[in-house]
Parts: C-alpha cells; sequence; structure tokens
C-alpha cells in the first residue's frame, strides 16, 4: 500500500515556481508515485479546497486516468487505514504532535532530506528528540554523508538534553534509511539524431568538445566556480580540440550573470563560455543533449545529493566531479567518470564561522563562506580533463556505463519500490513495538495534544467568572428561533462560526420547552454532550439562550 502524501505546491509543483532541486525533486518524485501506483489510488492530505484541486490537477498533469484520493487535515483515521503519511521535507514533527490525539502508534510519518547546511534545518532535525517521533516513523536519507549529519546532529540534541535535565531521558528516534533522489532514465537518453540537433541549435562546431556545467549559476551556493574555469583554460591549453565550456541553469538575477560570464571569460579566456538558460526547458535539455563532458565541483555544506550528474550519467555522458557530499554515492571513479580529491578546513576550525552564521543569520553569506575554503585537487583535475577532452572511446565507454548504473541504481522504477518497502517494513515495526507491554503502557501515558494546542478552555481556566458545562442549565430568551438566528449569522458579525439553521433550531426549542442542562439538550438533538457546549455557548453569546443563575 502506498503512502498519503503530504501535499503542497510549493513541493511538487513547478509551473509558476522558481525552478530549485528540492521543487523538481518532489515533481519526479510525484511522477513515480503516479507511475508506480499500482491499484492503488494516488493519496493526498492537507488542508484546504485549494490545495485539494493542486493536487488533483497535478496528478491528471501526469496521468489523467489515475485515481485520487483526497484526506482533509486532521482525519487521522483515514491516515490509519492508509498506514503513513509522507512528506517531501524533513518537517514531520508537526504532525507527530497532531497525532498525539489519535495515538502515536496510529500510523507512521516518514520524510526526506535535502538541505541541512541552514540553521533552521538543523533545529528542526534536533527537535526530532523532544518531539513526539517515534521509531516507526523515518527520516529517509539521500546520501551516506546525510545519514552521518543527522546522527551528528541527534548527538549533539541528546548531549544537550542531558546537560539540561539529567541523563536518564526516554529518547526515540527515527529509522534512517538512505534511498538516492532519482530521475526517469528515458527522458535523458540521447540519439544520435538528438545529440546533432542539440549541438547545431546550441551552435557547437563538430570539432569542438562541450564541457557542461547544470544547476544554479551562484558564487554563493551549488558550486563556486573559480576552480573549474582555471582548470578548463589549463586544460584547453594542452589539448587540440576547441573546448566550449556551456553554463545551464539560472541566475538570481540580471546583474550576477553579466558579473559571471565577465569572471569566466577573465579566468578561461581560451574557452568560449555560453550561457544556457535554465527556464527554457528545451535549451535545457539541449545542453545534456549536446555536450561531451560534465563537470560539476561541488563545494558547499548545502547539497546532500546532488542530482545533476546523475542526470547527466542518464544522457550517457562521463561525469567529472568533486569527491564531495552525495556525489561519492553516485559517481564511480575511473567508471562512469572521475571523482577529483577534495579538501576542507579541518573539524575545529569553524568555530567563527558558525558565530558569524549565529549572529548576522544571513545563509547566503554562510555558505559562501564555507565554500570559498573547499578546494579540489588541481592537478588532477586538470589531468582528468584533459584525458577526456582528447578521448572520444573513454568517453564513449564511461558515458554507457553512466547510463546503465543509472537504469540499476538510480531510476524511478528501481527507487520508488523502496519507498514502497520502506512503508511496510515501518508498518511492521509499528506493530510488533507497540505491542510490547512496557511500550504499551508508555504510549497510554502520553498526553492527548501537545502543551501549545491544549484545550483553550482549560489552559485559560482562570480567566472567567463561571463556567458553561454539561451541567449548566439553560433556557431560550424570548423571541429566539430560527429567525433571529439566521438574521445573526447571517452577517459577517457571526457569520464564520454558523451552524446549520435547522440544528440552531432544535437547541433553542429544547431549552424553551424548560430549563434543561447542556446535557439533556444536546440528548435530544443528538449531539455528544461535550461537543455541544461550544455551538451553546455562542447561542448564549447570541442572546438566544440564558443560563440559569449558579
Amino acid at each position: 500500500m502506498t503512502a498519503a502524501l503530504f501535499f503542497a505546491p510549493d513541493a511538487y509543483v513547478l509551473d509558476g515556481n522558481q525552478i530549485m532541486g528540492r521543487r523538481v525533486a518532489g515533481a519526479v518524485f510525484l511522477r513515480a508515485v503516479v507511475e508506480g501506483r499500482g491499484d492503488d489510488p494516488v493519496v493526498g492530505y492537507s488542508i484546504g479546497q485549494q490545495n485539494m484541486d493542486s493536487f488533483r490537477q497535478a496528478v491528471r498533469s501526469i496521468d489523467p486516468a489515475a485515481p485520487t484520493e483526497w484526506i482533509r487535515t486532521g482525519r487521522h483515521d483515514l491516515l490509519a487505514e492508509r498506514g503513513t503519511l509522507h512528506r517531501a521535507d524533513p518537517a514531520i514533527c508537526a504532525e507527530a504532535r497532531l497525532r498525539l490525539r489519535t495515538g502515536s502508534a496510529s500510523f507512521s510519518l516518514t520524510g526526506v532530506t535535502h538541505t541541512l547546511s541552514t540553521s533552521g534545518t538543523l533545529d528542526l532535525i534536533a527537535s526530532y528528540l523532544s518531539e513526539p517521533v517515534m521509531p516507526w516513523d523515518a527520516l529517509i536519507c539521500t546520501s551516506a554523508v546525510a545519514v552521518d549529519v543527522v546522527r551528528a546532529t541527534f548527538d549533539e540534541a541528546a548531549a544537550y538534553l542531558r546537560w539540561r535535565f539529567g541523563g536518564d531521558l526516554r529518547l526515540t528516534l527515527p529509522q534512517l534509511p538512505v534511498i538516492p533522489l532519482g530521475v526517469h532514465g528515458a527522458d535523458w537518453a540521447v540519439s544520435d539524431a538528438a545529440r546533432q540537433a542539440a549541438r547545431q541549435r546550441l551552435v557547437i562546431a563538430e570539432d569542438e568538445v562541450a564541457v557542461l556545467f547544470s544547476g544554479r549559476l551562484s558564487y554563493a551556493a551549488k558550486a563556486h566556480p573559480f576552480q573549474m574555469f582555471e582548470a578548463l583554460r589549463a586544460a584547453a591549453d594542452r589539448s587540440d580540440r576547441p573546448v566550449r565550456l556551456l553554463l545551464a541553469g539560472q541566475f538570481f538575477n540580471k546583474g550576477i550573470g553579466e558579473d559571471f560570464l565577465s569572471t569566466a571569460r577573465t579566468y578561461c579566456p581560451n574557452v568560449r563560455c555560453q550561457h544556457v538558460d535554465g527556464e527554457d526547458a528545451g535549451l535545457y535539455a539541449a545542453a545534456y543533449a549536446g555536450a561531451d563532458i560534465f563537470l560539476s565541483l561541488a563545494d558547499n555544506i548545502q547539497e546532500t545529493f546532488g542530482i545533476t550528474p546523475v542526470e547527466a550519467m542518464a544522457a550517457g555522458l562521463p561525469v567529472v566531479v568533486s569527491d564531495w557530499n552525495g556525489y561519492r554515492d553516485t559517481v564511480r571513479d575511473g567508471i562512469d567518470g572521475f571523482r577529483i580529491p577534495s579538501r576542507a578546513p579541518a573539524p575545529g576550525a569553524g568555530d567563527n564561522v558558525a558565530h558569524g552564521y549565529e549572529i548576522l543569520g544571513n545563509y547566503d553569506v554562510y555558505s559562501s563562506r564555507t565554500s570559498t575554503t573547499v578546494s579540489v585537487d588541481m592537478a588532477v583535475l586538470v589531468e582528468r580533463l584533459v584525458t577526456l577532452i582528447g578521448d572520444p572511446e573513454l568517453r564513449r565507454r564511461m558515458g554507457a556505463a553512466g547510463r546503465q548504473r543509472v537504469a540499476t541504481e538510480f531510476d524511478w522504477r528501481v527507487i520508488y519500490p523502496r519507498y514502497r518497502e520502506l512503508w511496510e517494513e515501518l508498518g511492521r515495526i509499528r506493530t510488533h513495538q507497540s505491542a510490547q507491554a512496557e511500550t504499551a503502557a508508555w504510549l497510554a501515558s502520553a498526553p492527548h495534544a501537545h502543551h501549545a494546542h491544549d484545550d483553550p478552555f482549560r489552559r485559560f481556566a482562570s480567566y472567567p467568572t463561571r463556567f458553561l458545562s454539561t451541567d449548566t442549565v439553560l433556557g431560550a430568551a424570548p423571541g429566539a428561533g430560527r429567525a433571529a438566528y439566521e438574521a445573526l449569522t447571517g452577517r459577517p458579525i457571526f457569520a464564520p462560526w454558523r451552524i446549520a439553521p435547522d440544528l440552531a433550531e432544535r437547541i433553542i426549542a429544547a431549552a424553551g420547552k424548560g430549563p434543561a442542562s447542556i446535557a439533556d439538550i444536546a440528548r435530544q438533538v443528538g449531539l455528544a454532550p461535550e461537543a455541544a457546549i461550544e455551538p451553546i455557548a455562542r447561542l448564549v453569546k447570541m442572546n438566544l439562550l440564558l443560563p440559569e443563575e449558579d
């Protein structure tokens, strides 16, 4: 059985939103869910008609015949039937709090890592230890390094909590499975005819070797470009064939774009640099189809996986990447391409960097400050580029190996079943552990709701003079009835809290038969006594019901 998807257009829909890695990941994941649904419907979960309509439209755009179901926020009984709620980000804590109302063992929660380097995300990950996140929940990590970061954050958060509250703490942690991001491999396959057409569109000469970098074009995020420019200049000096650099992606603004391209011309003047606008999907695809080599020297702590080398491998390109973060999980050195050794300051050297980020709160400055201290081995990089530029057979062989690796390891047809297997495994863990006597007793002692969302009439019980309870006796006010109720709720002053007029009429009539308790009135109109207090209290506010003096 597939999970329900916590749906927000920002996480899954590209149209009308800035193209970012997490949105692209969400969009291709949704496609994997739709195409891999089997006999199951595609199930969305969120609040509001607009989100529901957007969800159904997004699913229909992938497969008009795909059946959908929608679970309204708070219907945890329906989530329990589904078994799992999945988010496209790590933010499962709010749902874990809300789950308290139906029991923390009622269903599982899964989220997925993207950027882990912002203070907000690290705070969120650390809060797993103090929130009702359970062992039958999971934070899906896209790479081995993502697991390292999450575990280190858990360890530091646990040490902090023990320092604050003592050592005897029961800390429950989620599962941390590694499931990589994926691609729809067939979308990236390039025929000889498509390659020729792409090179013609980009005006790449037959003897030119086109080196592609794709992604966010920025000095502060993804990959600082200086060593890429320098290495291409050195490699071009040693090569017999002209070299073209394709910079495929988007600049934050026009000024940054102009400076970026000017910098490229300054540091690799012997390489023809060409911007390929990432907003133009056809042109962006042509860059992959027409290139000969893919190059990405990621150096930022923001990245946990890095999908662009996998896309390049799917397109049959040999890849040259920094030996950094998730690239280590995807690119096999000497087989699919080359990983270039990287260097960064040793642990303990960054306290001033962390302090500066804590004071200023400027993530772009923090990202730039760290990435500009990370370097790759230039001698190795230049040698690898010279080798690939001069050896078309090696490029072909590595490209074929990468394409095969994507088909067996990183295609969504392979990866999405791993999600479904995880959801089933979490169900087994939940069933087994919640049946253990000690765990069952511990779960039974949990609060009904998180303290931030407790009953306001309990939290602020010292405010009123008297209470309206199920024992409170009321009568109907003179002139009270359906017409008076509809007149009041027909205006904005009470319209948001309008109940069905016939129900209001029956409540007023029950009270009008003679003073009766709220419990008695509730029974007469078919409401649970506790649930009747709020609408009856509002009828008192409207001066349609009158409580007897205590």
